[in-house]
């Protein structure tokens, strides 16, 4: 974030399985800026946990160096100072088999605070996360969504500099999840902490961050703002993972002043660009971006990209009908439940799908 202080700065991160063999992680860098929370994104086993644990310095590195506001971990700065400063978020919220309350002060009563403010930050940790109520309670009779925001109250409580959230939301139901991940959001704003947070949720990255790293196979692939890793996907890989869900094999066949005509299953699409005649590419295209009409709306919209179409296939997506069609190829479109019925869609139904020029992103394909 331009302008902001650099609070965590990782080079020539390598992790290894037990040390030695097989790669984990190997990171050039990866950095955090005051007040940003950052969420990692990617597969399973693509090291979004290793590089978190990394970061707190509880795994073994086999090279690599941590850099906290300025100073190193471990030579300028020693390794408990840096992790007082610091708290983490587990998928299991692994509570002590006591209070509510006595969760929460715990990392303030470990850290050697007075009596009067371990009650004070612990109330307020309490009353942020609505627990005050269940505040002598038994841990053990929580509910998954009561004993999350336990384990973040608790985070919290320490007022750390640096958050480190890995799955915080995992195993809840959507609701529970929804309502979690936006009380995280309003206290992470409120607070101005500095955060990671490891999820596999894109959705849920692109509503909480200012800035999204893709992992795969150990490495970031991509780092941006979410509108530029979701509008403009490096590759392949990234353009599915962030819900380009239309990704279309083409050959590049005339390119007029940034105008590019792309040849896709023996039809045209339309796209602007710097791609050159004769590359390899495939047009990528979000759901949100193709509109959808009963009758050709060619005259009628700016779209240059205009295609019959039939519906194949009808999932729910959130808020949104996700659909199929065929169009002599593949291509989804996303629309609201009123849309839906407003149009009388459904499987079999003969439609004109629709997108801009601009709204096809190139990405150069290999062979």
């Amino acid at each position: 974030m331009s302008g902001r202080a650099r609070v965590l700065d990782i080079r020539d991160l390598k992790v290894a399985r037990g040390g030695v063999g097989v790669g984990v992680l190997d990171l050039a860098e990866f950095f955090l800026d005051e007040g940003e929370l950052v969420s990692l994104i990617g597969p399973n086993g693509c090291g979004k946990s290793s590089l978190l644990l990394s970061a707190m310095g509880l795994i073994e590195r086999v090279s690599g160096r941590i850099v906290y506001r300025g100073r190193e971990v471990g030579s300028a700065l020693k390794v408990l100072e840096y992790r007082r400063r610091i708290a983490m978020v587990f998928q299991e919220p692994l509570l002590f088999d006591t209070s509510v309350f006595q969760n929460v002060a715990s990392g303030l009563k470990i850290r050697g605070l007075p009596p009067k403010i371990v009650k004070s930050r612990t109330m307020a940790a309490l009353e942020r996360f609505g627990l005050a109520h269940l505040a002598d309670r038994q841990a053990g009779k929580l509910s998954g969504g009561e004993a999350r925001r336990v384990s973040l109250a608790r985070a919290f409580a320490i007022e750390p500099d640096v958050i480190f959230c890995d799955e915080p939301f995992a195993n809840l139901d959507t609701p529970t999840r929804q309502v979690l991940s936006e009380d995280l959001e309003k206290v992470i704003r409120e607070t101005g902490v500095s955060g990671v947070l490891v999820t596999h949720d894109p959705s849920e990255a692109l509503r909480l961050s200012h800035r999204i790293v893709v992992m795969q196979e150990g490495r970031i692939v991509q780092s941006g703002t979410p509108a530029e890793v979701t509008s403009n996907p490096v590759n392949e890989f990234v353009a599915s993972f962030v819900g380009m869900e239309t990704l279309l094999e083409a050959v590049v066949q005339r390119n007029v002043g940034g105008y590019i005509t792309a040849s896709v299953a023996g039809r045209e699409i339309h796209a602007v660009g710097d791609t050159a005649k004769g590359q390899k590419v495939y047009c990528g295209i979000r759901p949100e971006s193709v509109t959808l009409a009963a009758a050709n709306p060619t005259g009628e919209t700016s779209a240059r990209n205009v295609f019959p179409a039939t519906i194949v296939g009808i999932t729910s997506s959130g808020p949104f009908l996700k659909l199929n069609l065929d169009c002599g190829f593949r291509l989804v479109s996303y629309v609201t439940p009123e849309s839906f019925a407003a149009l009388r869609l459904g499987i079999g139904k003969k439609i004109f799908a629709s997108f801009k020029a601009t709204s096809v992103h190139l990405i150069p394909r290999a062979g």
